[in-house]
């Protein structure tokens, strides 16, 4: 099975997404350990849920790989998720407009090759389809 440029683009986003979530989770360690956290069971439930949700995008980025479509749907529900967080982080209180700006960037970089190979794998599919009725 030869990947499409888009699958293996989403896949290497995905991947580096994960890794960033990885990397958030240990600073969140280092952060408990520092003594910055006022409600330990809060901490601990934040560094647990961080550390699922690296595993979930790593996840993802093997089925983009592997050319399943929970992949690419999980993938494109995970870019959706950081516009959701790039716009909170750009409005509000405690506004960083720049990192807000930053992850729907990186959002918007991932869902264009996720939404790409959704419609090759759907051309696939049909032809796929249309293949099988034609031999009957």
């Amino acid at each position: 099975m030869r990947t499409s440029t888009a699958a293996h683009t989403a896949t290497v986003i995905l991947g580096l997404e994960a890794a960033g979530v990885l990397v958030l989770a240990i600073w969140q360690v280092l952060e408990l350990m520092a003594g910055a956290a006022e409600w330990l069971a809060s901490a601990l439930a934040l560094i647990v849920l961080t550390l699922i949700a690296a595993a979930a995008v790593a996840a993802f980025a093997v089925g983009v790989a592997r050319d399943v479509s929970w992949g690419r749907s999980g993938g494109i529900v995970t870019q959706l998720l950081i516009v959701a967080v790039a716009i909170g982080a750009a409005t509000g209180a405690y506004a960083h407009p720049l990192i807000g700006l930053a992850l729907a960037a990186v959002a918007v970089v991932a869902l264009i090759p996720l939404v790409l190979e959704v419609r090759r794998a759907g051309i696939a599919r049909r032809a796929a389809e249309h293949g099988d009725d034609e031999d009957r």
